[in-house]
């Protein structure tokens, strides 16, 4: 009987870890995943900004006329722990990661500061998801301006250019690998960087 017991025991617990296993290997943990309202609304992940921060950029701009007016700004990456985890093994981002872009604002003059800038206020949210459940696998969400941000986002029309700009120009899947030192160093030692980037 005992033996029995611990038999069925070690079984669930082998069961278990397999499942777990599988689970990192394919798609984000339910904690972590994308979560929708009204079918492909995406709702903004409250906690991002304890996600793994992948880099940041400052003034970067793909518009061929970019706004002088305003202060650069501070594009933020993050993208949620077990698809980094999983990316850092493969080099291949797994079901349902979400990548948040937060966007701030930039100054050079505050405290001792002398030279270069720093972030300040935020001025916007965006999100790409890569979801299986989606028409080619990915989506792409803008939460609004920080005056407005939205706590869900409809997902983007095809004709809003993301798709097309990140089917053409990233080196990794849809994402812009290039700009992620590190992610980059990765994706070409697991030869996951798109062929002929």
């Amino acid at each position: 009987m005992k033996k029995t017991s611990f038999t069925i025991a070690g079984l669930a617990f082998l069961v278990a870890a397999a499942s777990s296993l599988v689970q990192g290997q394919s798609a984000a943990p339910a904690s972590e995943a994308p979560r929708y309202v009204k079918g492909t609304n995406l709702v903004r992940p409250p906690d991002y900004r304890e996600w793994v921060f992948i880099s940041s950029g400052l003034g970067m701009d793909y518009n061929p006329t970019p706004n002088a007016r305003e202060s650069p700004s501070f594009g933020n990456v993050f993208v949620n722990p077990s698809s980094y985890r999983e990316f850092m093994k493969t080099g291949k981002w797994p079901d349902k990661t979400t990548f948040v872009l937060e966007f701030r604002g930039s100054t050079s003059e505050g405290s001792i500061n002398k030279g270069g800038r720093f972030q300040t206020q935020l001025r916007g949210v965006e999100a790409e998801v890569k979801d299986s459940t989606f028409k080619d696998g990915w989506a792409f969400f803008n939460f609004g301006p920080a005056n407005a941000l939205q706590d869900s986002a409809e997902p983007l029309p095809d004709d809003a250019g993301c798709r097309e700009c990140h089917t053409k120009n990233t080196a990794v899947e849809r994402t812009f690998v290039q700009f992620y030192p590190t992610l980059l160093e990765v994706a070409r030692k697991m030869k996951t960087v798109k062929p002929g980037f």
